[in-house]
């Protein structure tokens, strides 16, 4: 089972919902860290990073990462707008390779 960590804009309630396998920013200690040294410290600990961060993907180089990162796309980080993307979550935590990023978002 792959170790899941959401990031401080998702909310900490998305988490069962997609793994029990997950942990938050927040209670890691890791809020307001930059996303080169937020990835670095996530790579060393879990396998996937759910973010709503639309820069990470342009701004960091993933290749090499021991570290899949997934991008949520929706109309706000509330839960409500997020859960229509549970299903595809659910599915690209299955299939997701180290230092790639996938987007996600509603159809």
């Amino acid at each position: 089972m792959k170790k899941i960590l959401l990031d401080e804009n998702i909310p900490r309630r998305l988490g069962p919902l997609v793994t029990a396998n997950f942990n938050t920013v927040q209670r890691r200690g890791w809020s307001g860290k930059r996303n080169g040294d937020l990835l670095a410290l996530a790579a060393a600990e879990f396998d996937v990073l759910i973010t709503m961060d639309r820069g990470i993907e342009f701004q960091q180089r993933l290749t090499g990462l021991n570290l899949s990162v997934i991008g949520l796309i929706a109309a706000s980080n509330r839960l409500e707008d997020l859960l229509p993307l549970v299903d595809d979550i659910r599915t690209e935590l299955d299939q997701c390779q180290p230092g790639h990023f996938i987007r996600i978002s509603e159809r």
